[in-house]
């Protein structure tokens, strides 16, 4: 019945998959391996969305990645149709950035200071520690907290072999960080305990 209402299957899929999946972007064909559709009939849709506005796509390392565009003004009626997480007392589109930091795969520390820490010094805003992680979802995070601290902020990504190197030879931007002010938002090794 969903599907002749928004005229075809695979759109009712992409739909269902973007929209449960918000902080996430997808390149084509892992897309057609998650919906199980043709990638000709996936590519056409994909375009149709994109060209209404509820999709949004990005070209990282001469891919072109898919995200749901959370500015688009009929998100949150859309989500009421294919969202599995809705309720009324938590919207999933406005999840908080905060959130979306410990959502990126392959991160494994995530430190806040200067701008994003009340009372904090420090010249970075942001450190972010993992490997194998998304550019794009980097880039789609960084563009999230500073449209909500309406102001640019300083980021600095780092492998976590070179941010335990820098941490044991007491490196002078790491210490500089984390003796100001500071707040770990994400430490799954535990290894800012042992500061």
């Amino acid at each position: 019945m969903i599907d002749s209402l928004f005229g075809s299957k695979t759109r009712v899929k992409l739909l269902y998959l973007f929209l449960n999946n918000l902080e996430k972007s997808f390149y084509v064909r892992e897309i057609t391996r998650m919906i199980d559709e043709q990638i000709n009939s996936v590519r056409r849709e994909l375009a149709n969305m994109v060209s209404v506005g509820i999709v949004k796509q990005d070209a990282i390392d001469n891919k072109l990645y898919y995200s749901v565009n959370e500015d688009y003004p009929y998100v949150k009626p859309l989500m009421v149709i294919f969202s599995d997480k809705n309720n009324d007392d938590k919207k999933p589109a406005s999840a908080s950035w905060e959130d979306s930091i410990k959502r990126i795969r392959g991160l494994k520390i995530a430190i806040t200071a200067g701008k994003l820490d009340i009372g904090s010094i420090a010249s970075v805003d942001l450190l972010l520690v993992g490997d194998n992680m998304s550019a794009l979802a980097i880039k789609n995070l960084i563009k999230r907290i500073e449209k909500a601290k309406k102001s640019e902020i300083n980021y600095a990504i780092m492998t976590y072999d070179d941010f335990y190197y820098r941490m044991s030879v007491k490196d002078r931007f790491i210490m500089d960080m984390i003796r100001n002010k500071h707040s770990v938002l994400l430490d799954t090794e535990g290894i800012m305990r042992k500061e």
